[in-house]
Formats: C-alpha cells, sequence, structure tokens
C-alpha cells in the first residue's frame, strides 16, 4: 500500500459493518416487499464527472502531507471525447503537500455496483512513472469494501487499466467510486503529470478469480491465552485478466467470510478480528472469498487463562516508563520497526485491561522511541518483566544511546549501532517458563555508561517470549 495514505488500513477501522434494517412499529415486512435499490450507473467520469458531489475531486488530509492544488480538468487532452482528469504530482518540497491524493464520491445514498465486475479507465503519463495506489469503495466513512491496487504503471500513450471487484454481489450500495495517491518515489522526487479518462465500472466478463489470500498467503502460528485478539490482514486477490496479465489487489475484510476450526478455542467475526474465548486448545482461522477458499491460515494455540504480569513497586517519581500500564509512558514506542532481515512479528495485547507485547519468531527487532529520546542521566537500572513459553529461551537486551546526533534506526536494513550509538548489552537466560520474570539490568556496568539519549532498545534471539512493564528508574 502506498506509504502515503496511512489512514488506510485494511483491519476492523476499515470494516464496519454496514446493515440496513427494515422495521416497523406497526408490522413485520411481507415477503413481497421489495428492499430499497440503488442507481446501477457505472459511469464515473467521461466528458464530465458523472452523480458525483459537486467538488468531486476530495483529498486527503493536507495536515498529513496531501497537496490539494494539483487536481484539475483538461479540455486539450482526452482519450475519447473532449476532457480528461488531470493530475499534477507534485515535488516532494512543494509547499502546498510532497503528495497527492484523494478519493471521488457518489453523489446520493450509493450505487448497486452487482453487475459489473471491474472498474476501468484509460491512462497515460508525461513520463513513465508509476501511480502508487489506486482502487474504489473509500467514501471517509465506512470504506467496508475498499479495493486498493498499487503501482500503476503509467506510459507516455493512453492504456486500459483493469481493477478487478473480488466479488460484486457485496457491492449493493457503495459510494467510494474512485481513489488515487501519487508521489514521487521513482521519479527521484521530479513531478509529472498524468491524465484519466472513461472512467467507469464495467461487467467484462473475461476475469478469472485466481488466488485469495489472507495474511500474505502465510500460514502463521500464535501461541496465545485466553482474552488475546489478534486482526487477520494482509487481505486481497490476484485475478486473470483477458490479455494474460495477473493483477494483485488489497482488500477489505468485509470481501471474506472468515472461519474458526474450533469456535470454542477462538472466534472470528465478520472484519477478521479474532478473540481467543475460553478452552485450551488449538484452532486453525482461515477464509473463503466468493466461494473460493483464499491462501493462507492462522493456526492459534490457547493456553488458557494468561498470568497477569507483576505490579511495578517503584515509586513513579523515580521512574522513565517506556511501556507499562502501571505509569504514565515518557514516549510513544514504535514496536514494528521494519529492520530489513527481521523475522519478527510483534503483537500488542490486552489481557483484563492489561497491555503486553508478545514476540513471535524474532531473530531480531527493536522497540524505538520515535518521538524522542529519553534522559536517562539520573537512571540506574531498567526493569522489564518477561513471560517465556519454554526454559531454553533466552533474549539480549540491547538498550541504545543514539548520542547527540539523535539518528533513530527505524527502517534501517539491520540493528547494529550507528555513528555515536552506545549501547548497553545484556543476554538473559535461564527463565523460568510458564511465568513472568522481572530482570533489572544495571545502566552503570558493562559496555555503555553513556544514558542522556536513550532511543531504543534492540532485542535479539528468544525466539518467542512477551514483555510488560518497561521502564528506567532509580531506587
Amino acid at each position: 500500500m502506498n506509504k502515503k495514505i496511512n489512514n488506510l488500513k485494511f483491519s476492523s477501522v476499515l470494516a464496519i459493518a454496514v446493515t440496513l434494517f427494515f422495521t416497523s412499529c406497526e408490522r413485520e415486512v411481507s415477503d413481497d416487499a421489495a428492499l430499497a435499490t440503488y442507481p446501477r450507473t457505472g459511469d464515473i467520469f467521461t466528458d464530465a464527472p458523472v452523480g458525483l458531489t459537486d467538488a468531486f475531486f476530495e483529498s486527503f488530509d493536507p495536515a498529513q502531507g496531501a497537496n490539494p492544488e494539483g487536481f484539475g480538468t483538461d479540455n486539450n487532452v482526452a482519450y475519447a471525447g473532449s476532457s480528461s482528469i488531470r493530475i499534477d504530482v507534485p515535488i516532494p518540497t512543494d509547499p502546498n503537500g510532497g503528495y497527492i491524493g484523494g478519493i471521488f464520491r457518489d453523489r446520493g445514498n450509493g450505487r448497486n455496483l452487482t453487475g459489473y465486475d471491474a472498474l476501468t479507465f484509460w491512462v497515460k503519463g508525461s513520463t513513465t512513472a508509476s501511480i502508487g495506489t489506486v482502487g474504489f469503495g473509500v467514501d471517509f466513512a465506512e470504506n467496508k469494501y475498499a479495493v486498493l491496487a498499487e503501482n500503476i504503471q503509467l506510459s507516455t500513450d493512453w492504456r486500459k487499466v483493469v481493477i478487478p471487484i473480488p466479488d460484486p454481489s457485496k457491492l449493493t450500495q457503495e459510494r467510494g467510486m474512485f481513489l488515487f495517491s501519487a508521489g514521487t518515489e521513482d521519479t527521484n522526487g521530479v513531478g509529472y503529470t498524468f491524465w484519466i479518462d472513461e472512467l467507469r465500472f464495467e461487467k467484462l466478463g473475461t476475469i478469472a478469480l485466481l488466488t485469495p489470500f489472507i495474511l500474505n498467503s502465510q500460514n502463521l502460528t500464535l501461541n496465545t491465552y485466553t482474552g488475546a485478539t489478534q486482526t487477520i490482514n494482509g487481505l486481497g486477490a490476484t485475478f486473470n485478466l483477458d490479455n494474460g496479465q495477473n493483477i494483485s489487489v488489497n482488500a477489505a475484510s468485509g470481501y471474506f467470510n472468515f472461519i474458526s476450526s474450533q469456535i470454542n478455542v477462538a472466534s472470528v467475526n465478520e472484519d477478521g478480528i479474532v478473540n481467543v474465548v475460553g478452552a485450551a486448545g488449538t484452532t486453525i482461522i482461515s477464509a473463503v472469498l466468493d466461494n473460493t477458499l483464499a491462501q493462507g491460515s492462522l493456526t492459534i494455540t490457547s493456553n488458557g487463562t494468561f498470568p497477569q504480569s507483576p505490579t511495578p513497586i517503584h515509586p513513579a517519581t523515580n521512574v522513565l516508563s517506556v511501556f507499562s500500564n502501571a505509569y504514565n509512558n515518557v514516549v510513544s514506542p514504535n514496536f514494528t520497526p521494519g529492520f530489513g532481515g527481521s523475522t519478527t512479528t510483534t503483537s500488542i495485547d490486552s489481557f483484563n485491561g492489561n497491555q503486553i507485547a508478545s514476540y513471535t519468531n524474532n531473530n531480531f527487532t527493536g522497540i524505538m522511541f520515535d518521538d524522542t529520546p529519553i534522559n536517562g542521566a539520573a537512571m540506574t537500572f531498567m526493569h522489564v518483566d518477561v513471560f517465556v513459553p519454554n526454559a531454553s529461551t533466552s533474549v539480549e537486551f540491547q538498550i541504545r544511546d543514539i548520542g547527540p546526533n539523535q539518528i533513530l534506526e527505524t527502517n534501517v536494513f539491520n540493528g547494529n549501532p550507528i555513528g555515536d550509538d552506545k549501547d548497553k548489552r545484556l543476554t538473559i537466560s535461564g527463565l523460568t517458563p510458564g511465568q513472568w520474570n522481572s530482570i533489572n539490568i544495571p545502566l552503570n556496568a558493562g559496555i555503555a555508561t553513556q544514558k542522556n539519549n536513550l532511543g531504543a532498545i534492540i532485542l535479539v534471539g528468544g525466539p518467542n517470549f512477551i514483555l510488560d512493564n518497561i521502564y528506567f528508574y532509580f531506587p
């Protein structure tokens, strides 16, 4: 997904259920009553917008860097007819915003698109760049049936783009007609222009569903406890077009029917949110799209009731907290820095109102203090509570002071120090499995005593463990 669209996540936020209720205080609706229907108009823009809101381009948030000024129509360029949509992609330093993106929304209550199987349009560019994201189903409200395709290649000649609808039967009332987002990532910061024409939903009849997928087609495992929640993400499908091309799209959870093989272990709702409900045991979470089983699954083993982590004993006045429900945290920790080569899956889970950080298949990852380093000059220890599933687990903690240059290592290819970074490293082993182990790591001994700009905690090994109550303190 284009990194600029940080408000579009295929999760429960984008999958709020849309349900039409037909009720009456006087009588029930008869079997012969006709449910409300909506226009079946497929056209979105030909020589003019069709059935769209007056300001038919609605920009993404300028406060998040979206540029609302580069959108318009062009009466000198068209694939057919006399006019097209013209989009000028800004340079990253443009004062009005460093990328352009937004949606087209139906003017009324929505359209019935069940008779179509694709969104199509013709496009050409002033150069051979690519549009970061295009799609439909986003209306800045419920976004239940959003579909996005990434990196649409531009040519300086007109080319037709086809975005398949994963399951047209779902689109009985859709307002999100079109979405796009474009920046200059693949033009080295050079702005460019592209034109869109003949934008519509069509019934092509030549699109074949090849492979729906969840979890990006991976078969994952999760060892957890009663009360945990997990969101099934990485949703989409691959289709074959009549020109032989295969295209993959990201699809919202609303298109999928989710299944739990043992509902007494874990249930999964229509938004793809899994709840580990009670009994110890194992279940497999899978999904079906348009009667086709999706690739990918999540095997969940529940170990029953999870033990509550220890209650910290240190006075709040002596603590600088990174992650603990017992204190006010002084940073907003980033638990998924995206280190290249990392195999780690990290989730923030909640048990009985207390948050914990769960790590699976860890080789190395980090907890990054993205907003600001911590001045730990007065601190003498780092406390952490560690829960491990087996006795052979050992975890190395690298407490990193990033130095006066304050370079945070988010999205680097490894977890090694940069420049004047200093590490305090300690490997914790001999942990008692099945219970919490409280660890206090001294900061004034060992490799590093530099601690005025504490910016990260690098975690190596495991591979499976849980952390809580991470904080710096002095006795």
